[in-house]
């Protein structure tokens, strides 16, 4: 059973729980994890015991050093895993983030993550930031020619306003839009937009970083479950324990017939 049912994304069905994985790095989103086997393990668990299907990474988490936790540990992947990540960050510090959308940065970050996952080609890869010193459409246009090329499979965005998409759709198709949404931060016009659109909403910090999840898991993801069937949740942990609470949360709400 996948977890919250499942959702068609970059052309592939899979759970609508997916797993976000900037939580398996140091403190300040920096360097390696304190304990690399139990993150590696969560990973496998995640994969292979729960069924979650979904995959949300970046270069910039570490930096780096996900997707390469993520090509020792579950190299090579299974068929029905999605494999997404992020590029177009910078990370000057810990806790620093600048956005560099440059298409010669775009293009040279996409190679890395081709060689750190250790794959042809990146299932969907999304602009971590538009950066406001270039203008989108060469933002986009890169990822567009890199999918031409096929290292790319499908391309999104992250953290954009309904203006964003409507530019980037011109200039490619955008599979998927990753925005913050949780039951503390509600509003999000890019949801609706998403909706009509038909274009998969994908949240980040579903449970604001945690402080939502010292409540009712199950009431919030069954909110972001209840928007609407294209809401595909990706929380971010550390622990199995915790990240099983989240499968049976949701297994819960499609047992008392919620959305699924």
């Amino acid at each position: 059973m996948s977890p919250a049912g499942t959702i068609t994304l970059a052309g592939k069905t899979v759970s609508r729980l997916g797993l976000g994985t900037m939580r398996l790095t140091g403190p300040g989103t920096w360097g390696p994890p304190a304990d690399a086997e139990a993150a590696g393990q969560l990973l496998h668990d995640a994969v292979h015991e729960l069924g979650i299907t979904h995959l949300d990474t970046a270069d910039a988490y570490g930096p780096y050093s996900v997707e390469e936790l993520i090509r020792r540990t579950l190299h090579p992947y299974p068929d029905s895993l999605l494999l997404a990540t992020k590029v177009g960050m910078i990370r000057p510090a810990p806790n620093q983030w600048r956005p560099l959308g440059r298409p010669d940065f775009l293009r040279a970050a996409v190679e890395a993550s081709l060689r750190r996952l250790a794959v042809d080609r990146i299932d969907l890869c999304y602009l971590h930031r538009v950066d406001p010193a270039v203008p989108l459409a060469d933002q986009v246009g890169e990822l567009r020619d890199l999918q031409a090329e096929g290292k790319i499979g499908a391309i999104g965005l992250s953290k954009v306003t309904p203006e964003q998409i409507l530019e980037a759709v011109t200039v490619a198709p955008i599979a998927a839009v990753q925005n913050c949404l949780n039951l503390d931060e509600p509003d999000d016009p890019a949801l609706r937009h998403c909706a009509a659109a038909s274009i998969p909403y994908v949240p980040y910090r579903p449970l604001n970083a945690g402080t939502l999840a010292h409540g009712s898991l199950g009431e919030a993801l069954g909110w972001l479950l209840g928007l609407g069937p294209h809401v595909a949740p990706i929380p971010g942990t550390s622990s199995i324990e915790h990240l099983r609470a989240l499968v049976d949360a949701c297994d819960q709400q499609l047992t008392d017939g919620g959305r699924g």
